[in-house]
């Protein structure tokens, strides 16, 4: 799975990073980036809950 954040759509709430801080964290401009090319599949399902719950709605996974 692959994990993707928006920047123009990011507000920086920094969901995803509580959700799954072994995948996102928040850059120094205060918003999300991904740090991984291939989501390991033990953070698949946070992942996951990240997307649901990004109040800006800026993250996608692809297969």
């Amino acid at each position: 799975m692959k994990v993707t954040v928006d920047a123009n759509i990011c507000a920086g709430f920094g969901v995803c990073l509580g959700l799954c801080p072994e995948v996102f964290e928040l850059h120094d401009d205060g918003y999300a980036v991904v740090l991984v090319g291939e989501v390991p599949e033990e953070h698949e399902e946070a992942v996951r809950a990240a997307v649901g719950q990004c109040p800006a709605n800026a993250i996608s996974v692809s297969d």
